[in-house]
């Protein structure tokens, strides 16, 4: 498969195994993991964050198999989800940034398609995210209203 805005082809990524059920040497306790989670959230960690410190520091390999629920949905559950979904808001900063190059250095002309490269990135994934329900029908992205709905 073809990368999305370069020349070259790529490799393909590793895959982890298939599994049905939780490792023996892992940590399966559900209320447990849980409430790790609501507490790393509580103390304004990312989704992916919380994933690698529970993969790191409390041997949980997969969230999913040792709770029957993903990250978010037990952020959902405890009312501590994030309105923007976490790529599409990663994306957003990363424009904001580019953004404010830009006005420093207005003839920098690689970062100038970087960033219509990103935020055609950014549509695409908001078209995404109102077809799927994740996001309002009328949810758009603006770069000038865009650091405003960051703080929120």
């Amino acid at each position: 498969m073809a990368r999305m805005h370069a020349r070259c082809r790529g490799k393909s990524g590793s895959v982890r195994p298939h599994r049905t059920e939780a490792p023996a040497w892992s940590t399966t306790d559900s209320t447990e993991i849980e409430k790790l989670i609501v507490e790393l959230k509580k103390n304004e960690k990312s989704t992916s964050e919380i994933g690698l410190i529970l993969r790191d520091r409390y041997s949980v390999p997969d969230v999913k198999l040792a709770t029957g629920k993903r990250i978010n949905a037990i952020l959902k559950e405890n009312g501590l989800a994030s309105e923007i979904p976490e790529d599409l808001r990663n994306l957003i900063v990363k424009a904001l940034g580019m953004r404010k190059h830009m006005g420093e250095n207005k003839k920098d002309l690689l970062n100038k398609r970087q960033l219509q490269l990103t935020e055609s990135k950014v549509r695409r994934l908001v078209k995404y995210y109102v077809g799927s329900k994740k996001l309002p029908a009328g949810w758009v992205y603006k770069p000038d209203t865009a650091e405003i709905l960051l703080s929120r």
